[in-house]
């Protein structure tokens, strides 16, 4: 049996989704009305129906998001929502919360949020055995870790391929909660990462002043897929359900096309869902929005994958300038510039800059307000208004291939049609038969109205007539056959789709750790029972919640702010003349940074005074 690969995009509403759809994706994730990691991106149950109806005619998945934190009173809630989903077709939930799992919730399988902080190999065994078809895995694992996981266990693997970066462990950060009293675990993260901070030594001196010293380049592993598939991984997942139509348009195509070539490369490979994809623009990621690009953890141990400059969107790089006049710059670029494009460079103060387009004329671009733009000076192009518009018009790009078989009944003619997945329906079409006046034309003329599939989900990969030679029917016959063929194929289609069968599993197995502490995202009694019937002993209630622990690790990371400035000891930097603690500072406070260099993690904590 050959491996079927997934290509996993997000959605941000209907639309976004059906964008998914279109552009190659092979399964869907979306937030429900409520209980979504990311709150401000909710969707009705009347929408995701729709999605589902329009996904499973690719067999295409739909995942849906429950994976914040619950309090007692919203269990009961996110229960029954569950079984809504499950009751209009949705394939999956993406869960965090465990106590989910001592509810009562329907047989749809289920899904390990990255937000369980999955990167290890007893975290990923027991999300396994408990009942978890799908784990997501945390973002900072290399190839070896995923290969360990791969090895020790059987679930279905996910990571995230391309997005945005947290810079903490998916999970396990409580900034947010902490200081601004809205909790990342349920949705609602005030981005921390992305503040302006003053990094100083223990001694007070400034090591660097206003930067983004907690912000991440975007996540591009396209060079490294068939390391990823080498390793373990089923499903590529694109993160930004917070992003619009242009970007899942671009960034789905992009990995399709990047997967279809490793797939067709491999016979031991397959897409996870069907139809086939037809751009009429060449995906780019450079012009969706991006941070700059980063392999994050995956190669290297000690990386630095920091945007210290901008948390903004540079976009694509397009060249240097050349030259510069009294109201104009010219750039050393291949790309062409258009009215109305946005660019951006940083200036010698390291702050981006952005341009708008007034004109060009003859390589000169005209900016709409006047600035000088130094000579020498890297710039970007992060909105790009031909590439846009083309966007904008894509449309219909998947499309399901049939075969077709005409026949001729007793009382007029039968269409028969086979699509790629063997699905089989028959329409028969009464029908006067005349005689022809030129014999033998029937059958071209029967070919090429049935291959007519314009604006439908289908493409016609052959049609074989059977009809006598001297018979004659009208086009509009063959054109009303066609319609009420491919629509009743379609109906059938979506009707046959049966989704999995995931009945809840109820065990013991053991949590692989003897206590519970704030980092296992407690909020309710139910997952306080979870845990002890899997085994935990020493709950200690007082040290659950983040914000009432006083010197608790408000974000650890994978990240290291010593490794990203070179002044890390491990990697053979000087660091004499640094005296320890570094201490991070911004308009909302003081923060000292903790390092474990054995196993390479940093600690954000708040500072007293």
């Amino acid at each position: 049996m050959k491996r079927a690969l997934e290509l996993l995009a997000p959605a941000k509403n209907l639309a976004c989704g059906l964008a998914a759809i279109d552009h190659g994706a092979d399964a869907v994730y979306i937030g429900g009305p409520q209980f979504s990691a990311r709150a401000a991106a909710a969707n009705s149950l009347a929408d995701i129906e729709k999605l589902v109806i329009a996904a499973h005619t690719f067999r295409v998945k739909v995942y849906v998001a429950l994976n914040t934190i619950f309090d007692d009173r919203e269990l009961d809630l996110a229960a029954r929502l569950a079984w809504q989903l499950q009751e209009i077709g949705v394939d999956a939930l993406i869960i965090q919360d465990m106590g989910l799992l001592e509810c009562h919730l329907p047989p749809i399988p289920l899904h390990a949020s990255t937000q369980t902080n999955n990167r290890t190999i007893s975290k990923v065994q027991f999300l396994e055995n408990v009942g978890f078809r799908q784990v997501v895995l945390a973002r900072e694992l290399s190839l070896m870790q995923i290969r360990a996981i791969r090895a020790a266990t059987t679930a279905t693997l996910e990571f995230f391929v391309h997005g945005a970066l947290c810079v903490s462990y998916s999970g396990q950060c409580y900034m947010s909660e902490v200081v601004a009293g809205r909790s990342a675990n349920r949705g609602e993260c005030a981005q921390f990462c992305r503040h302006k901070y003053t990094l100083r030594d223990g001694r007070g001196k400034i090591l660097v002043h206003d930067r983004y010293l907690l912000s991440m380049r975007d996540l591009d592993l396209s060079a490294h897929l068939a390391d990823l598939i080498a390793a373990g991984i089923d499903s590529f997942k694109i993160e930004g359900r917070l992003k619009g139509e242009a970007y899942v348009k671009n960034v789905t195509a992009f990995y399709r096309q990047a997967l279809d070539e490793l797939i067709e490369a491999d016979a031991g490979l397959a897409r996870k869902s069907s139809g086939r994809c037809s751009f009429s623009f060449v995906p780019d990621t450079a012009k969706s929005f991006n941070r700059g690009k980063t392999n994050y953890f995956l190669k290297k141990k000690r990386n630095r994958p920091g945007a210290l400059e901008s948390p903004k969107s540079t976009g694509q790089e397009l060249g240097q300038v050349v030259d510069v006049g009294k109201d104009f710059f010219t750039l050393a670029t291949s790309e062409t510039i258009n009215n109305g494009d946005g660019l951006c460079f940083f200036d010698s103060q390291g702050r981006l800059v952005g341009v708008k387009v007034n004109r060009v004329d003859k390589g000169k671009i005209h900016p709409k307000d006047a600035m000088v733009v130094p000579m020498g000076t890297l710039v970007y192009r992060n909105a790009d208004t031909a590439f846009a518009k083309q966007l904008a018009g894509s449309a219909q790009c998947r499309t399901l291939e049939v075969l077709i078989e005409l026949t001729e009944t007793v009382d007029g003619l039968l269409m028969t049609l086979c699509d790629e997945d063997g699905f089989v329906s028959k329409t028969a079409l009464k029908a006067e038969k005349e005689i022809a006046r030129q014999a033998g034309t029937i059958v071209a003329m029967a070919e090429r109205q049935l291959k007519k599939c314009g604006g439908t989900h289908f493409s016609v990969q052959r049609v074989e007539v059977d009809l006598q030679t001297g018979a004659f029917y009208s086009a509009a016959v063959f054109n009303e056959l066609r319609r009420n063929g491919l629509d009743e194929h379609l109906a059938k289609r979506q009707q046959g789709y049966r989704s999995e069968y995931a009945e809840q599993t109820i065990n013991d197995y053991p949590w692989p750790a003897e206590e519970l502490g704030f980092l296992d995202n407690i909020g309710n009694s139910k997952a306080l029972k979870f845990y002890q019937r899997h085994g935990v002993q020493r709950i200690n209630r007082s040290r659950l919640k983040a914000k009432d622990i006083a010197d608790c690790a408000l974000m650890t990371c994978k990240y290291c702010i010593r490794a990203q400035l070179t002044i890390c000891a491990k990697m053979g930097h000087n660091v004499s003349e640094i005296v320890e603690p570094l201490v991070l500072v911004d308009n909302t406070g003081e923060y000292q940074l903790g390092f474990d260099c054995d196993r390479c993690q940093m600690t954000v904590r708040k500072r007293d005074g």
